[in-house]
């Protein structure tokens, strides 16, 4: 009875280690892609939109939906933005949490979350919402190409 437990403790031991090439791929596509979201979020809490948006495809036909729909490259991205955010303070401090990633094929992954603005009162107070982005990989890596925030 030790023995059985023992070799097969030995046995899921060396399975676990050894992971098959789909889920090394699945994880080093949620690495990269949770990698971007933590630049993107320390791009956004230093008051650099410009870096904030290099995220984004920029392509006529990326597209972020929120109260409006903007389409286009990385400047009507921005443009929204510094709409939206005039200031620092209006900015905030924000947070990504309950991140998940799936690829949705060759090239393209999927990956939603919650997101949280702690704001002054004067800035517009706290705000927080779910985020769902359709994304493909490029050259350059992982860029957004669908946005939709409420």
């Amino acid at each position: 009875m030790v023995r059985a437990a023992f070799a097969f403790f030995i046995v899921t031991s060396a399975v676990a280690q050894t992971a098959s090439p789909d889920t090394q791929a699945l994880q080093a596509l949620v690495m990269e892609i949770r990698a971007m979201l933590q630049k993107s979020e320390a791009a956004w809490n230093r008051g650099d939109l410009a870096a904030f948006t290099t995220d984004y495809e920029d392509s006529p036909e990326t597209t972020f939906i929120g109260r409006d729909i903007t389409h286009g490259g990385t400047q009507a991205i921005l443009d929204r933005y510094k709409r939206g955010y005039p200031t620092t303070e209006a900015m905030g401090t924000l947070t990504f949490s309950e991140i998940a990633v799936r690829p949705l094929g060759e090239g393209y992954a999927l990956a939603n979350g919650r997101y949280a603005l702690k704001r002054t009162p004067a800035g517009g107070g706290d705000a927080a919402g779910r985020f769902t982005l359709v994304l493909r990989k490029t050259k350059a890596g992982w860029r957004i190409i669908h946005d939709h925030s409420s």
